[in-house]
């Protein structure tokens, strides 16, 4: 047994998605969140800043002696690989256990993704799903306005604004006829039935945080380094900005009030 906590990152609330996944099926995990919400969104940053946010945010963990990281973000993950491959224990992404999926998802082998300017621009989701299976055709669209709904709690089912947007987003999408969705930004996942609404309940929708929460229960048991069953897992929330503004939308999300679990940090 491995008493040691998961740690979990992203540009901010995006994360909570895998978070939700991991405090489900890993009951006895402790967590260790670490929210970049100073410096959000990172999918419009350049590669350079990427890769250096990632490794402070990777680097921040690590003081917290995880025996597994996590990158809940689509665009660090498509593009921080540098910083991705200096990490010394296990660490899970989000790209791979979604692209994996989705391709055992799809009947016609179409496959549409939503993601930052970053993720879609890298081409990373396309590489991935095309070492599966290269007769899938691949179709992303960058969604940025996403991230900010998300930020901002603008994820009711009747938001005429939000809907309107995603509608837009998602006509490339509708006119490729994919059957698939990656919801490659784990943002994005929070408005699923947002999504589900314009582009109808027969498309099937590829939430990353949960593959990515998935892929993280798989390795902790095929290593062996799960938590005692006997011990109740609990979760540790950090923020670069206002934890009040993190913890307020973060309850809707979670289900649960964190708010005295919610802890600011300067990154920098």
């Amino acid at each position: 047994m491995d008493k040691r906590p998961i740690g979990i990152f992203d540009s901010g609330l995006g994360g909570l998605s895998a978070v939700k996944t991991v405090l489900a099926h890993l009951p006895n995990e402790d967590v260790i969140y670490f929210g970049d919400s100073g410096r959000a969104p990172y999918g419009t940053r350049s590669e350079k800043t990427i890769e250096q946010y990632a490794k402070e945010d990777i680097e921040f963990l690590e003081k917290f002696d995880c025996k597994l990281i996590m990158a809940a973000c689509g665009t660090v993950s498509s593009v921080a690989k540098n910083a991705i491959s200096h990490v010394k224990v296990p660490f899970v992404e989000v790209v791979k256990p979604a692209s994996a999926a989705a391709v055992k998802a799809t009947k016609n082998n179409k496959i549409g993704v939503m993601g930052t300017s970053a993720t879609i621009n890298s081409g990373s989701y396309i590489e991935e799903i095309a070492k599966f299976n290269k007769d899938i055709d691949v179709c992303g669209v960058s969604c940025p306005l996403l991230v900010s709904l998300v930020e901002n709690n603008w994820i009711d089912s009747d938001n005429y604004i939000a809907k309107e947007i995603i509608k837009r987003y998602l006509e490339p999408l509708m006119q490729k006829g994919v059957d698939t969705i990656i919801l490659g930004c784990t943002h994005f996942p929070h408005l699923a039935p947002i999504i589900s609404q314009v582009i109808g309940e027969e498309i099937t929708l590829i939430d990353t945080g949960y593959e990515a929460g998935m892929k993280a229960k798989e390795i902790l048991l095929s290593q062996d380094i799960s938590n005692d069953a006997a011990h109740k897992g609990d979760a540790v929330y950090y923020v670069s900005d206002r934890t009040q503004n993190f913890s307020n939308i973060a309850n809707t999300l979670l289900g649960t009030d964190i708010s005295d679990k919610a802890k600011f940090v300067d990154i920098k």
